[in-house]
């Protein structure tokens, strides 16, 4: 498996397998979301979790997102799901919105830093989204960058920060959007937004009716 995939003009479904693969078998791949380059693993694999944080550089406080690739996938990982965060998905999935639901006990306590959620997102890029449906298990996908420094659009502004620690990078060009996802967490069936990113107030008013964005 070459360490370095070029997908900027074309996607070789054969190499996007492999490098599922080793997402799945726990190492550590760079790959390009609509909204900013992730570094991702297996979310299921808690030594694999720990290698990402370590990775990353990121304080073990700081719980991780799940990149998934359907609705079915979600509730593999997930449980007590309401209308309401139903609703949010159907309307704004794929797409940059993270949404934080309970967690199954499937999903190691590292990942979410002990706590009895996990925020999970379904990529609209393309890559991102084969990735997750190939190696068939959500990925722990922050941002490609070291805490602290900004979020990453194309690989050249973080490769060399990853050269030693990841297993393998995806090149696809500089993302889309470039904007972090919102994150929205639905409490007493009214959705709190959490970060304001890609996805606006407005639009998750329309699905919702009210809407409270936290300080």
């Amino acid at each position: 498996m070459q360490k370095y995939i070029d997908f900027r003009n074309e996607i070789d479904y054969k190499k996007l397998k492999e490098a599922a693969n080793l997402i799945k078998s726990g190492k550590l791949v760079i790959f390009p979301t609509e909204t900013v380059y992730g570094i991702g693993t297996n979310g299921l694999d808690e030594n694999a979790i720990k290698r990402l944080y370590e990775a990353k550089r990121r304080t073990l406080s700081k719980p991780i997102n799940l990149l998934v690739s359907d609705i079915k996938m979600i509730e593999r990982v997930t449980k007590n799901i309401s209308d309401m965060e139903y609703k949010l998905m159907e309307e704004l999935f794929p797409g940059p919105l993270t949404i934080i639901l309970n967690k199954k006990d499937i999903v190691p306590d590292i990942l979410t830093a002990n706590g009895s959620t996990v925020g999970v997102r379904m990529p609209e890029g393309k890559i991102a989204r084969e990735l997750v449906k190939c190696a068939d298990v959500p990925i722990a996908a922050p941002s490609a960058n070291i805490s602290g420094k900004p979020s990453g659009t194309n690989l050249q502004d973080i490769q060399k920060d990853f050269e030693k620690s990841v297993d393998c990078f995806i090149d696809g060009g500089k993302s889309k959007l470039g904007i972090a996802s919102t994150i929205v967490k639905v409490v007493n069936n009214i959705p709190h937004i959490l970060r304001v990113g890609s996805i606006s107030k407005e639009e998750i008013e329309k699905i919702a009716g009210k809407v409270i964005i936290e300080e």
